[in-house]
């Protein structure tokens, strides 16, 4: 059918229909498509929603958000907030993966608003189950296993599977960022499960790197292998970057003493620059195995950087860990003020960030269709938030946060 499209390779909505139809098989293709697709040079908001859409599909974060934005930008300008919002939709999950959660955050708030604002209300569940994946990451696990619960309510009765992997990703975020491990091992692989209703494809690619820590601690290693195995056969069939990444995390975290080293090795040795979550979890996992079999001094270095990053990106559950490991290497750790994003919503965030660009109130309102009284109000709640007076201590805020 997807052959039947308009120009084939040379239409966005063939290599969307392949993506969607398959995305391990038909990966590669669509892989190559996008290959010839310049950014660049795609006008039509569509088209880049389409690309970047079948970017998404198929485990391809990083071109997916490249297409996504350029799209986001001009159906802002032409002002076409219906589909503007389902492109916002879709560029959350791929902002978590790549570690810019404060952009997915504000993603999935816009995103939520304008879905209501302009009548598609079959877009809640979904955003509620992006919306519940940053709660988990966040932390807060029994506010975001509330929010799983109602997204498995609505997706259980029409059968949507790729909305039940999310449920269990959620609910294994959630526990792993509480420690319970055991139980987020158990949530974890039904996404694994090709029984299991919340098995999808694509989706439990999100999950890999998280089955492996908890398989880690709970002590389940030998049975996340074997999940392992199966997606490692996955991995020869198509290019998912996601797949691939989150596959050089697990190979290390399960691995034996005798081959982690070169392991962790190998997975830090990639072009990680748009990576950093995915970089700053080996780190974390590769000093945490140094303190215990090289001298202490040797885990110092990935610990501290992985802290850093952390910090930066908002994963405090996992901060506290790497500060855990370095004040067990010797290290001695300075207290942490709050950052910007443990004070402020999301939207709040947003519109900090662009006064602290020097946009005015009204420029805000018009780049986040609000008026700009209603950005007035939320700066005014904005200041005591942060404990400044003035929009012009915002910059110098929020970089320190």
């Amino acid at each position: 059918m997807a052959h039947l499209i308009g120009d084939g390779a040379d239409d966005p909505r063939y290599a969307t229909i392949l993506a969607l139809a398959d995305p391990v098989l038909q990966g590669q293709e669509v892989t190559q498509i996008l290959d010839g697709a310049v950014l660049e040079t795609v006008a039509d908001p569509a088209a880049l929603w389409l690309l970047g859409m079948a970017a998404h599909c198929i485990g391809d974060p990083v071109r997916a958000a490249d297409f996504l934005s350029r799209a986001e930008t001009k159906l802002r300008q032409h002002g076409r907030l219906g589909l503007l919002s389902q492109v916002l939709n879709m560029e959350v999950l791929d902002n978590l993966e790549l570690g810019d959660w404060d952009r997915a955050a504000s993603c999935a708030e816009e995103a939520k608003r304008l879905a209501r604002e302009t009548g598609q209300p079959l877009f809640d569940t979904g955003s509620l189950s992006l919306h519940a994946m940053i709660v988990a990451l966040r932390g807060d696990n029994e506010r975001a296993r509330s929010m799983a619960s109602q997204v498995e309510r609505a997706a259980g009765s029409r059968r949507l599977n790729n909305l039940l992997c999310c449920v269990q990703l959620i609910r294994g975020f959630g526990l792993i960022s509480a420690g319970q491990h055991a139980e987020a091992y158990e949530a974890l692989c039904r996404a694994f499960d090709p029984a299991d209703p919340s098995f999808h494809l694509a989706d439990r690619y999100h999950g890999v790197m998280f089955l492996a820590e908890a398989a880690a601690h709970a002590g389940r290693v030998r049975e996340a292998r074997e999940v392992i195995a199966g997606l490692e056969a996955e991995a020869a069939t198509t290019p998912a970057p996601t797949l691939h990444r989150q596959l050089s995390y697990a190979r290390a975290v399960l691995a034996d003493d005798d081959d982690a080293e070169d392991l962790f090795t190998e997975a830090l040795r990639a072009d990680l620059i748009r990576w950093p979550w995915l970089r700053a979890r080996l780190e974390l996992a590769h000093g945490r195995w140094l303190r215990r079999q090289r001298p202490v001094t040797q885990a110092r270095p990935p610990l501290r950087s992985a802290q850093i990053t952390f910090d930066l990106i908002g994963a405090r559950s996992w901060a506290e860990q790497a500060r855990s490991e370095l004040r067990a290497a010797g290290e001695r750790i300075q207290a942490q003020e709050p950052s910007a994003q443990d004070v402020l919503s999301a939207q709040e965030l947003q519109i900090a960030r662009l006064a602290a660009e020097g946009l005015s109130n009204r420029a805000i309102g018009e780049r986040l269709y609000l008026s700009h009284r209603t950005v007035g109000t939320h700066l005014y709640r904005i200041f005591p938030k942060l404990e400044i007076t003035s929009r012009a201590q915002l910059a110098g805020r929020l970089r320190q946060a």
